[in-house]
């Protein structure tokens, strides 16, 4: 650890070391990772995938991937520790354990998806350097690698289309637009997270505009970090992905000593 990490958010997670079943739930992309041009080339910081495979195995502890990716992608690129719970697409996937239903869509849910699928795939064939990508529940326009008016209008093309539909539900993060066919959200998984284990506290640490959810479904006790700038309602604030570990480590060392002392 280094002294990056506040003494304010030290003596938080001194404290949320303590509380009898903690909930540590991470976003992933801009947070256990850095951000890259290419999803697929994603991967965990090797000190924070570390950490969270050691709170894995601790008593009373549970761990959770939040992602806005599919669950597939997030399994892939992240490499969880086998206890760790995970949420997909935003809270539209979630693995709870090996009974966990898959997601099954509506017919209606289906079709609305396709009419998203066909919208950003014709911004994507009109403005290059914009990229479809398809998840079970919904499809994200990528703008990262367009020039600043061929992604804003590949935006507005996908707005005017599918806006009005009321079976989708539009939202806007780093350089993606999302559109989904299931309302959900990451504060509703961090609730439903917190129910099925029971936890007294959580530390939940993201870094984009969907996480700001979470952060506002946190409770008395619990802990927020957002990673990086922007507004925000965490209560912490750490520089990037590569400040996570510090505050992991600490948190890690002080837990393992509440049940070693």
């Amino acid at each position: 650890m280094t002294a990056d990490v506040s003494a304010a958010l030290r003596t938080a997670l001194t404290a949320l070391a303590r509380t009898p079943h903690l909930l540590l739930a991470l976003d992933f992309d801009g947070t256990m990772a850095p951000l890259v041009d290419h999803a697929a080339d994603s991967r965990p910081l090797p000190r924070s995938a570390a950490a969270l495979a050691a709170f894995a195995q601790l008593p009373r502890t549970t761990t959770a991937l939040v992602s806005g990716r599919a669950l597939a992608s997030l399994r892939l690129v992240a490499t969880p520790p086998e206890p760790t719970l995970l949420v997909g697409s935003h809270g539209a996937e979630t693995w709870l354990g090996p009974d966990s239903p898959a997601l099954a869509l509506t017919t209606e849910q289906a079709a609305a998806l396709e009419l998203a699928r066909a919208a950003v795939t014709e911004a994507t064939t009109l403005f290059k350097g914009t990229v479809l990508e398809d998840k079970p529940a919904g499809v994200v326009l990528h703008y990262r690698l367009a020039k600043e008016q061929d992604a804003l209008a590949a935006v507005e093309l996908v707005i005017q289309e599918l806006n009005a539909n009321p079976a989708l539900h539009l939202s806007t993060g780093k350089m993606v637009l999302e559109i989904s066919a299931v309302k959900a959200n990451k504060g509703q998984s961090l609730t439903l997270l917190r129910e099925l284990t029971g936890a007294t506290a959580a530390l939940f640490a993201g870094d984009d505009v969907t996480d700001e959810h979470a952060f506002a479904a946190l409770r008395p006790g619990d802990l927020g970090i957002k990673v990086g700038p922007g507004t925000t309602a965490a209560e912490f604030r750490i520089g990037g992905p590569d400040e996570l570990p510090d505050v992991l480590e600490l948190l890690l060392a002080a837990r393992t000593r509440h049940f070693n002392p």
